[in-house]
């Protein structure tokens, strides 16, 4: 089963076109796309292609462009592949996880923790990510495309911060995730990350930082934003809700995990590639160029910093 074929297909772009013209679209895309394996036509669902027509404000041969992309993105990659057990180190703090409730839409819901980084690879922490989106959208009632990111910044400073890292996700969420962010909730950030979001929302298309939303847990008008959004009883304490026992637990979330492992994709194993992408592997590459990219995210965050003094001071 894939994260695709058992979507229906309803969103923004389908309401505001007529029916034969939204499927017109569709059907042009299938066109320029020509004949695909198997495996890529379960990509292609007519949901599919209507999140990247959406993401591409339905201009036809740029959607078919980014998701021809996305294609050889998948047969290089190789997402589905990505198993527990390669990333389990990468999810040992809880860094990103996919929490036990949803929303009031039924919308899956992802917990990220800035200040739990526990990993200095790249490569690491981006196939942790793309593992997470994966389960987060097989985990999609049939009637939902989209999630919510519940992003904490208890305990967040910017040495928990990577620029390539940041890039990178952004550059993987809005090239080959397209339309699956419903709404982004930064919680408590401190001063020091705003001037930091600043410098970093360029790489953001207008489609997805209109959907991140600053909540401040002494700020009444912001909170609202999480009461319309979710049943308090159901969300976690560290969001201002009522629920004391959905933090993180290692190993439970483990256990939640082989088991989603197991249901959507069988007895199988990991691919060649994912196999040899060790956690130790991906370390040693990273290290290579981990001074360079210091370097260079040392010289951003102290830009950060010193434009979050100079607005104090102001």
């Amino acid at each position: 089963m894939n994260s695709d074929s058992r979507k229906s297909s309803s969103s923004d772009f389908e309401k505001t076109l007529p029916p034969e013209e939204y499927l017109n679209k569709i059907n042009e895309v299938k066109t320029l796309l020509g004949p695909l394996t198997e495996k890529s036509s379960e990509y292609c669902s007519d949901a599919a292609i209507t999140r990247y027509l959406v993401a591409r404000n339905g201009h036809v041969k740029k959607a078919t462009k980014m998701l021809k992309e996305t294609l050889k993105w998948r047969t290089q990659y190789k997402p589905e592949e990505i198993r527990w057990e390669e990333i389990a180190r990468e999810a040992e703090t809880g860094k990103i996880y996919r929490a036990d409730y949803t929303d009031k839409y039924g919308r899956t819901v992802l917990v990220m923790r800035p200040s739990c980084q526990n990993t200095k690879s790249y490569k690491g922490q981006i196939r942790f990510l793309v593992y997470c989106m994966e389960n987060a959208i097989l985990n999609l009632p049939d009637n939902q495309e989209k999630m919510v990111w519940l992003i904490d910044f208890h305990g967040f400073n910017m040495s928990h911060i990577s620029v390539k890292v940041s890039r990178e996700t952004a550059h993987v969420l809005q090239e080959h995730y397209p339309e699956r962010l419903g709404l982004a909730i930064v919680y408590n950030p401190p001063k020091i990350f705003e001037p930091f979001y600043k410098m970093v929302k360029p790489f953001l298309e207008p489609k997805t930082s209109n959907k991140v939303k600053f909540v401040y847990s002494d700020d009444t008008v912001s909170k609202k934003i999480l009461e319309d959004l979710f049943d308090m009883d159901q969300l976690d304490v560290a969001f201002g809700g009522k629920n004391s026992d959905s933090g993180f637990s290692f190993e439970k979330y483990a256990e939640r995990m082989r088991e989603d492992d197991l249901k959507f994709y069988g007895n199988t194993t990991v691919s060649s590639t994912s196999a040899h992408l060790t956690n130790s592997d991906s370390e040693v590459s990273d290290s290579e160029k981990k001074h360079l990219e210091d370097k260079q995210d040392e010289k951003i965050k102290n830009g950060a910093l010193q434009s979050s003094l100079d607005t104090t001071k102001n």
